[in-house]
């Protein structure tokens, strides 16, 4: 299955790369490498996860962050990447934006 990437998933992840990078040289890469190996396990596991509004919700591995994203024609779309920490009004306003499907 194609997993695409939109464009406020791959804005929220640079936001935590260089929040990670900040903290830490190198951090930020590792950042990175660990969110896409769990999008790119969403390859086998797509589907399964509990579902939160309209979005699949995957719960990263190494770093405090969920994956929200759809399954749609075939295709898994990631939506956001959403820090796990920060306040869920801030949340359920990230995800309440439309992302864009043309991208």
């Amino acid at each position: 299955m194609k997993i695409r990437i939109l464009s406020l998933a791959s804005r929220d992840l640079l936001r935590g790369k260089r929040f990670y990078e900040q903290r830490a040289a190198g951090l930020g890469d590792y950042f990175i490498d660990s969110l896409s190996a769990d999008i790119e396990s969403l390859r086998i596991f797509a589907g399964i996860h509990r579902k939160i509004r309209s979005y699949h919700c995957l719960l990263a591995k190494r770093f405090p962050y969920a994956v929200y994203y759809r399954v749609e024609q075939g295709e898994i779309k990631v939506c956001r990447v959403l820090d796990c920490r920060q306040n869920p009004i801030k949340t359920e306003r990230a995800l309440a934006e439309e992302p864009n499907v043309k991208e």
